[in-house]
């Protein structure tokens, strides 16, 4: 079987070595959620690399100090996101990154500033400029006066969250879901609810790269008071803007990306 890196690199990520015999006790996780958390972190991080073999259930739950029955679930949770999955005769495989769920919240997180190797952003950015003028005409004819009104409750949010950028990405995430269901597209408004861990990592790269955030916050109020007026054409025009400032300001990420590649 493939084992995890022993010494300091298993000092690194808090768990102990396979054998897990000298560990302290305290430093294992002792239930599934954690598990789960560890396993992922060990496998986004490339502990466990593309292809290896995770140690066999009873190694697992040596590690962990937990029964085989958390073992398993923490490894059907993975297996659901794309980590991983089963092989006869061979045993438990990381599957390759392009099966990961990559807009899952979780793995987002795993996988750190290691995420810009994927050029996320960058994939993220095409999808939006791609749908969000579209559902922003959309909207414009068919989002309903409630609609309307809780764009703008968003809007109010990302304005009074001041220089917190955590409220501001918040309520941001929140302006462009609820203006993905104001199109009353089902494919868009099923969307909303399938990248959102990929636009909240997105807008708030964005957000935190910028010190004012006047201009972000005048275009997002042409985008209300467009579809308040029912202008289709003002409100795709301001979602292009929307956009082409997202591009501007995480150019820096962006081209940063484009050169690792280059060089590599």
């Amino acid at each position: 079987m493939t084992g995890p890196a022993t010494g300091h690199e298993a000092d690194r990520t808090g768990l102990p070595d396979v054998g897990g015999k000298d560990a302290p006790q305290a430093r294992r996780p002792r239930v599934q959620k954690n598990v789960t958390t560890a396993l992922g972190l060990d496998i986004c991080s490339e502990r466990y690399p593309v292809g290896s073999v995770l140690p066999r259930e009873s190694d697992l739950c040596e590690m962990y100090g937990v029964s085989r029955t958390v073992v398993r679930e923490s490894l059907k949770i993975l297996a659901t996101k794309g980590l991983l999955h089963s092989r006869p005769r061979v045993g438990t495989v990381v599957c390759d990154k392009a099966e990961w769920n990559l807009l899952d919240a979780q793995i987002l997180e795993w996988m750190g500033p290691r995420i810009q190797d994927l050029d996320l952003l960058g994939c993220i950015l095409e999808t939006r400029r791609t749908v969000e003028p579209v559902a922003a005409e959309f909207a414009a004819e068919r989002a309903s006066v409630q609609e309307i009104a809780d764009l703008e409750a968003a809007w109010t949010r990302m304005r009074d969250a001041g220089t917190d950028t955590e409220a501001f990405t918040r309520a941001d995430v929140q302006f462009h879901e609820i203006l993905l269901k104001a199109s009353h597209n089902q494919v868009f408004r099923q969307l909303s609810s399938i990248i959102h861990a990929g636009l909240m990592y997105s807008l708030h790269r964005s957000n935190e790269v910028i010190d004012h955030r006047d201009e972000a916050l005048a275009i997002h109020r042409d985008l209300v008071e467009a579809l308040r007026l029912r202008d289709k054409a003002a409100a795709r025009a301001a979602s292009h803007r929307m956009l082409d400032t997202a591009v501007r300001d995480l150019a820096p990420a962006l081209r940063g990306r484009r050169q690792d590649a280059d060089g590599a």
